[in-house]
């Protein structure tokens, strides 16, 4: 036997279209960009970027302070996206060098992380190479020791879906490094860390 639709019912998925809409709109349309400035508490001159970005010294000779208006980034304190990285959401960053321990290190080049609303997955390995034990990932893990008993954290890994943050220490402590899809046979590159703990970009 069908069912009358009301006008209430007409109502809520009219609502619920406009919610999904809106939420669509500012997944895809809302600008992502970073506001780099020479000086701390965004003072002196600035740069406005709005995609990747290998050298900043071709537009500011230093950068004290940011302001991230839109999307989630990767910045680094070397150019072409080397060295120290840091990773940055939606607010203000009025002295991050004091805050992030960089000493007289300043952002050199920056990357933006591609917006991505799928299922995440990633396999970490015990060894190099993808050698040892393997276990495979789809949430964060504040701490590969633990759950695992990998004493020595993760030495390789396939990054299948997602992006992903990596830490040197459990429960997301100490230097990161950001980590799209591919495959990492070593972390030779990366400081020749072992890394501890990991968890998922969700707000890119």
């Amino acid at each position: 036997m069908g069912r009358v639709r009301t006008r209430h019912d007409s109502n809520v998925f009219y609502n619920r279209f406009l919610i999904t809409v809106l939420l669509n709109y500012a997944l895809y349309y809302v600008p992502k960009q970073v506001i780099f400035y020479e000086d701390r508490n965004f003072m002196g001159r600035s740069y406005e970027c709005s995609s990747d970005c290998s050298d900043m010294s071709s537009y500011l000779s230093r950068c004290h302070s940011c302001r991230v208006e839109g999307g989630c980034w990767m910045v680094y304190d070397r150019p072409n996206f080397m060295g120290n990285q840091y990773f940055i959401r939606r607010g203000e960053y009025p002295d991050y060098m004091s805050m992030w321990g960089w000493g007289n290190n300043c952002i050199r080049s920056c990357r933006m992380i591609p917006m991505y609303r799928g299922n995440y997955r990633m396999r970490i390995y015990e060894r190099e190479n993808f050698m040892g034990q393997m276990m495979e990932l789809g949430d964060d893990c504040d701490s590969i020791m633990d759950r695992y008993h990998w004493t020595g954290g993760c030495h390789s890994c396939h990054v299948m879906d997602g992006h992903w943050l990596m830490y040197e220490h459990p429960h997301y402590k100490g230097r990161m490094w950001y980590f799209r899809p591919g495959e990492y046979r070593s972390f030779r590159d990366y400081g020749n860390m072992n890394f501890m703990s990991t968890r998922r970009i969700m707000d890119s």
